[in-house]
């Protein structure tokens, strides 16, 4: 099974207008509300690509509510923990530029992290675990290598989408994938990544230091994949870009879905890259339709 972990799910209300005037009455063209939150877009994606998968972290209030009611319709399964407080509304604003108001989210005790630790422990060999977002402020920001050492003493396989100092907590736990983009590699070693050659060579420093697999995206530029043995770019489909967000949580999505089918690294690079590029066409996240149209225009070579 694969689970993914959102520790500070929400609620995404995207609006889009002809333009935002701050300071005076401003009306929508258009509107959507979607349940937010990295891991859970991961599953979302993998649903549609039919593949299984239990979204679990921390859900309260009426729109805690609205979010696991959806994710079940969509045929997902879940495990969240019931907190106080309502979970996060989101607001995604879209005119001339786009604008994000992220909450802060619900206080998340003790007594829930515990309860969210033993239920980690339930995840063993042949199992996958996504951790992907941010974490909560009222949380400890140990939480993911603690997570990841629990996945370390059952066996588990666990995915790792976040940056900076989160991701340099888990990398000697060698996660089965991470995925940065071209500006989190380059700040996570203090400098400026703007190519391919760039980018694999940060990411072989990152296999050197832990991580099984690496996926770097550089936009318009491609992507590239390497592993201990090998390294790929891709080229990127062409398209107008409507929306970047969920675009890396279904590259992680599609990598996932392809390597479970056929254990192709090369093809799970392909399948994750036209999943990242289908997001970004679109408004909301991928569909596996939407996917297969675009695979042919993904081109990878071996460096």
């Amino acid at each position: 099974m694969i689970y993914t972990l959102t520790l500070n799910p929400s609620v995404d209300y995207i609006v889009e207008a002809d333009e935002i005037v701050l300071g005076e009455l401003n009306r929508s063209k258009n509107e959507a509300k979607f349940p937010g939150g990295k891991g859970i877009n991961v599953s979302r994606v993998l649903r549609s690509m039919e593949m299984e998968s239990k979204a679990i972290g921390f859900l309260g209030g009426f729109t805690g509510k609205y979010v696991e009611e959806f994710l079940n319709r969509e045929g997902i399964y879940t495990g969240f923990i019931k907190v106080d407080g309502d979970t996060r509304i989101n607001i995604k604003l879209k005119a001339d530029t786009e604008t994000e108001i992220n909450a802060r989210g619900p206080e998340i005790s003790s007594l829930s992290i515990g309860l969210l630790k033993e239920q980690i422990k339930q995840i063993g060999h042949g199992d996958f675990l996504v951790l992907a977002g941010s974490i909560p402020s009222s949380m400890p920001g140990t939480i993911y290598e603690e997570i990841v050492q629990i996945c370390k003493d059952t066996g588990a396989e666990f995915i790792v989408d976040a940056e900076g100092d989160l991701l340099k907590t888990v990398l000697e736990y060698r996660p089965f994938l991470i995925k940065p983009n071209h500006h989190e590699l380059g700040q996570f070693f203090n400098t400026e990544v703007s190519s391919t050659v760039e980018a694999i060579f940060y990411g072989k420093k990152l296999i050197e230091a832990g991580a099984k697999n690496v996926i770097v995206s550089l936009a318009e530029k491609g992507a590239v994949y390497i592993n201990e043995s090998t390294a790929y770019t891709a080229s990127v489909p062409k398209g107008e870009v409507k929306s970047s967000v969920g675009a890396g949580d279904s590259m992680v999505a599609g990598f996932l879905s392809r390597y479970m089918k056929t254990k192709d690294h090369k093809e799970a690079f392909r399948y994750s890259v036209a999943s990242g590029s289908a997001t970004a066409f679109s408004i909301g996240l991928c569909t596996d339709e939407k996917v297969e149209k675009l695979l042919p225009e993904v081109n990878i070579q071996e460096c």
